[in-house]
């Protein structure tokens, strides 16, 4: 061993000599001057961009970031903004309940127009977050144009720790279903699920639709904890296998589970990742949920954070994830371009090429990357002159504008033909090019938008959400997929059984 390692240390001591003179030679002969800070970060960049696609190198701000993340909270306004493209203004999409913002008075639409009195419509959404974001207690000065006022509005508000919710709706979809959208897995997301559980089951819930659609994952003992409230004592949530000591990891659910009786459909795309795959993969292995969607991304590789100096941290792949009954959730990343830019193959039907393996009753699942759902539907398709109603934000602007012109709506509000008329004239006032054909191939999709804006807008954005569920074919095929969960839900009590019977 000894000479062995003395030969591979004196092999990187040549390379980390030779990268030292490129260094020096950039800097002192390059046509223009280097910052070494830059130089040396894209060398690291470059160095993990061989290893995987996952393995990166966090810098100040990015580790701080996901600190916050991962912790729930940052301080801040509380507002949700967006800005397209730099020629775009500023603008508010919603205030957080409860956040400086909301308290302020700051409103959907309004746009931010200067940050203590810098204009904003050349700087990006991440420029203005940092400059809105920042210590607790200090203020930020912000000027707003708001649709309807004639004057701009001067704000002076002071920053409060924001509460960033992992579950991101919850209310009663249907007469005794429930309905749980969570964004992502923090270490808050535990909690967060209980209590809405709870709250849920006290207003009738016995059906549970769970929606992980573009969940990209989050902590690892979150998601056990997730799966573990519907699984029995004992069952596998996942395992781990690494090369180093200690990277081979089982986690068990613990039977501390309260929620492991009533049929629960899982909702997945292919921007569900990690932790969210984790969760999924579990409940469809020991059959305890019916899972709808498409086929998730295949992120099933292990980082370990380990902090460096000038508060920097290096993000290592350490192990690789496996469902319960030894599918491998990570997908081939041989070509990053298809990796990062799925191919059409990659969201097909049916994986064939993928490897089969058995869930607890039996049934066939599919491994090699990703979690197949049971039953596959596509989210809804846009055609091109619905991507440029999306992507200049017009069904949000219309909304501004048509709260402001009828105060008395209520929640039984629906798109009427005069409605649709206003949007028409909208649509030409915001130099849209349409033709009455798209507006009637479109009129579900149309009207169900305009809705969600408008009780976004009024009531929250779980309202619009709720709204919009009425037409979205993968929560009305999880609606549908009941009897068939409700199914899974006595196979898995039966194996939970049997399983039972046989310990000591």
């Amino acid at each position: 061993m000894g000479p062995r390692l003395d030969a591979a240390a004196d092999r990187s001591n040549d390379r980390l000599k030779t990268f030292s003179q490129i260094l020096g030679i950039i800097q002192e002969q390059y046509v223009e001057e280097v910052s070494p800070e830059v130089a040396i970060e894209g060398a690291i960049d470059g160095m993990l961009k061989t290893l995987d696609p996952h393995t990166h190198y966090l810098n100040t701000s990015e580790y701080q970031d996901m600190m916050e993340e991962q912790h729930g909270s940052f301080s801040g306004l509380g507002i949700v903004i967006s800005k397209p493209t730099l020629d775009k203004p500023l603008t508010v999409i919603a205030p957080i309940e409860g956040t400086p913002a909301y308290r302020a008075g700051i409103r959907p639409g309004d746009i931010i127009s200067q940050i203590e009195g810098v204009d904003t419509l050349d700087i990006s959404v991440d420029q203005a977050l940092k400059k809105l974001r920042g210590p607790k207690g200090t203020q930020v000065n912000i000027t707003v144009v708001r649709p309807g006022e004639e004057e701009a509005l001067h704000f002076t508000i002071t920053r409060d720790d924001i509460p960033t919710r992992s579950v991101q709706y919850a209310f009663m979809i249907r007469p005794e279903v429930g309905f749980i959208r969570v964004s992502n897995f923090t270490q808050t997301t535990d909690r967060e699920l209980e209590e809405k559980l709870q709250v849920l089951k006290n207003a009738g819930m016995n059906r549970l639709i769970l929606d992980l659609r573009g969940n990209p994952g989050g902590l690892l003992e979150q998601a056990v904890r997730m799966a573990d409230k519907f699984l029995s004592r004992g069952q596998i949530v996942v395992y781990t296998r690494g090369r180093t000591k200690g990277s081979d990891q089982e986690y068990t659910a613990s039977g501390s589970g309260t929620h492991i009786d009533f049929p629960v459909v899982v909702l997945v795309n292919k921007y569900s990742a990690s932790a969210s795959e984790i969760v999924a993969g579990a409940l469809q292995d020991h059959d305890r949920a019916l899972i709808v969607g498409k086929t998730t991304w295949g992120k099933g590789l292990v980082q370990t954070v380990y902090p460096l100096s000038h508060r920097s941290a290096l993000a290592l792949t350490t192990a690789h994830y496996y469902t319960p009954s030894g599918r491998l959730i990570q997908r081939d990343y041989q070509s990053l371009e298809d990796y990062f830019y799925l191919s059409k193959e990659e969201d097909e039907e049916i994986p064939t090429s993928h490897e089969i393996r058995k869930t607890d009753s039996g049934r066939v699942v599919y491994g090699g990357g990703g979690i197949t759902p049971d039953v596959l539907v596509d989210s809804l398709k846009l055609d091109k002159f619905l991507r440029q109603l999306e992507n200049e934000q017009i069904f949000f602007g219309f909304a501004v504008q048509f709260n402001l012109r009828h105060k008395d709506l209520d929640r039984s509000f629906t798109v009427d033909e005069p409605t649709l008329e206003d949007f028409s004239k909208y649509l030409t006032q915001r130099k849209i090019e349409f033709t009455e054909a798209d507006l009637a191939n479109h009129a579900e999709y149309i009207r169900g938008s305009i809705r969600k804006e408008i009780f976004s807008a009024r009531w929250g954005n779980e309202e619009g959400f709720r709204v919009f569920a009425d037409i979205d074919p993968q929560i009305q095929k999880a609606l549908e997929g009941f009897p068939q969960a409700q199914q899974l839900a006595h196979l898995a009590g039966a194996s939970s059984a049997a399983q039972s019977t046989k310990e000591p």
